[in-house]
């Protein structure tokens, strides 16, 4: 199953039809948080172990799991997306990365690139990223 990324810049609340629909087609949508904000604030706990050199921190409980992994210099994307999206079929990146952008617009929803853009109902976006290139564009992920 090919993973497709689309850039967004609202917050994920927007999207839930987006990811209701996908769910519905039997696939798995991730979200993405890019840049310095993203990862704060942590408890201070996570932060005191990542800041002491463990190899990861991780917090369980109410329903979900945090992990915190110290890391050296930049993110690497592609490393991002296979460490912690395997299965989704789409991730929601918020913040700046080289992706087709998905905005909602009058009760469907825009996928644009720099060429042109599409017009989509969440079922069909959901159907559309079924298929290995859903839009006119190469992609890489």
């Amino acid at each position: 199953m090919k993973r497709h990324l689309l850039r967004v810049t609202r917050p994920v609340v927007e999207f839930e039809d987006v990811i209701a629909a996908v769910r519905h087609h039997g696939g798995r949508v991730g979200w993405l948080e890019l840049g310095e904000a993203a990862a704060a604030p942590l408890p201070a706990s996570l932060e005191g172990a990542a800041g002491i050199g463990v190899l990861r921190a991780v917090a369980v409980g109410g329903g979900r799991a945090v992990a915190v992994k110290p890391m050296r210099g930049p993110a690497v994307l592609r490393d991002v997306l296979r460490e912690h999206f395997r299965g989704c079929v789409l991730v929601l990146v918020h913040g700046e990365v080289d992706a087709p952008r998905l905005e909602s617009r009058d009760g469907d929803w825009v996928v644009s690139w720099e060429t042109g853009d599409q017009r989509l109902t969440s079922d069909e976006l959901a159907a559309a990223l079924r298929k290995p290139r859903p839009w006119p564009i190469a992609e890489e992920t």
